[in-house]
């Protein structure tokens, strides 16, 4: 069987050659196979179709409108047409989709100026293929579970290059905590942080969406590992995980704390909170000491994005103790990616890696469930009550093996 795509109306079609054994006489005494053509406009038959399940034709979509910091204003859930994957492409139901700090800074168009809304918001997602074009299925099929990290994730449906997407076991949320948050640990200290063994370590936000990998993998390395928290409940938290030194700053003097305990400096910051605890980082570098900035949080919703530094001494203060400050940008060190990914998702298979996931469950309204609660999800996150990655349920998950 062969098949040639047809565009119909802007959607495809399949041209499919059957061939059958019957044979026909030339004339020239030669036998060849006899021929049919059959065009097939249902493509959603062969192609676009899950568990004999229909497609609807419209979906909901969450969609920045207009450049701003508050997302409440900037976003809209709007209703679309259910979108049609091109040749290399896949429809991907999203199952559950991923709540990143970043998602503030995109839809305040932060990353990339020259893009105008409107766009489509989301970074993350896990779902099952139920649609994908002629060259996607020689390499994926309907019902396969995927995840990806790629834009447009906040819909009930995205069409996704198949180069850019991940084949799991199964649609769970612990999986996608690895996509952005689990892989901006991994290559972030593997790459900038330079770990030895018996170093001290510092995790701002350890509880976090990322920082909780962060105090994994620097334990992993064999390292003293510090990490700073808003409760008692994050802090106990922290030591299942492997933090030697949970601080809840909100009980706690945290440069008091890091002074009297650490006289001798940390080693290596892994710091996602910016402003103030950036300062307080910076003082507490040992010698030769390295922070990674990851992010800066604390001031995503002002206007500029930043909040305030000291950073007219900083070149004195480094100078001092030949310490660095070194910046990562996840999209800047894809070369890295499917490595990382597939060593975590080893170590999470064999029980060795936790990915803590929020999903809204202390939430007053409840759990994060449908698009309408991303809004609600991300203020959970800002709000600083999330323990784990936060997490929204689009759709309920059902098994996805046909």
């Amino acid at each position: 069987m062969y098949r040639t795509v047809l565009q119909r109306n802007g959607r495809s079609a399949f041209l499919v050659l059957n061939e059958y054994c019957g044979r026909s006489n030339t004339g020239l005494g030669v036998n060849v196979l006899s021929r049919r053509t059959i065009i097939d406009l249902s493509y959603s038959t062969h192609f676009m179709d899950f568990k004999g399940s229909s497609i609807p034709s419209s979906m909901k979509k969450l969609v920045v409108t207009k450049l701003s910091q508050n997302f409440r204003s900037a976003v809209s859930l709007q209703t679309v047409p259910v979108p049609t994957p091109g040749d290399g492409d896949l429809l991907v139901r999203n199952r559950f989709v991923g709540i990143n700090a970043s998602d503030i800074n995109y839809s305040a168009g932060r990353y990339d100026p020259s893009v105008k809304p409107p766009f489509d918001a989301g970074f993350e997602g896990i779902g099952e293929v139920v649609g994908l074009g002629l060259s996607a299925s020689a390499h994926f099929t309907v019902g396969d579970t995927v995840a990806y990290f790629s834009e447009g994730a906040f819909a009930e449906y995205s069409v996704i290059p198949a180069k850019k997407v991940v084949t799991m076991p199964a649609a769970k949320p612990e999986y996608l905590t690895m996509l952005l948050s689990g892989a901006t640990a991994h290559i972030a200290l593997r790459r900038l942080g330079d770990l030895r063994e018996g170093e001290t370590v510092l995790v701002t936000a350890a509880a976090g969406g990322t920082g909780q990998f962060a105090v994994q993998f620097a334990k992993k390395a064999g390292c003293h590992v510090v990490g700073t928290c808003s409760s008692d409940e994050k802090a106990g938290f922290l030591k299942t995980i492997g933090c030697d030194r949970p601080i809840n700053y909100k009980s706690e003097d945290l440069a008091a704390t890091l002074r009297k305990e650490y006289p001798q400096g940390i080693d290596v910051v892994y710091e996602s909170v910016g402003g103030g605890i950036f300062d307080l980082s910076v003082n507490s570098l040992a010698n030769k000491g390295r922070l990674i900035v990851i992010g800066f949080i604390s001031g995503y919703k002002s206007a500029s994005g930043l909040q305030p530094i000291t950073g007219g001494t900083l070149p004195a203060k480094l100078l001092k103790k030949s310490a660095s400050v070194r910046g990562f940008f996840l999209p800047h060190f894809l070369s890295d990616y499917r490595e990382s990914l597939t060593e975590m998702m080893k170590l999470f298979a064999k029980g060795q890696l936790v990915c803590e996931v929020d999903r809204g469950d202390m939430d007053p309204e409840g759990r994060f469930v449908g698009l309408e609660s991303v809004f609600r999800a991300v203020d959970h996150m800002y709000a600083g009550k999330n323990l784990g990655k936060v997490v929204v349920e689009v759709a309920p998950v059902v098994d996805s093996k046909l």
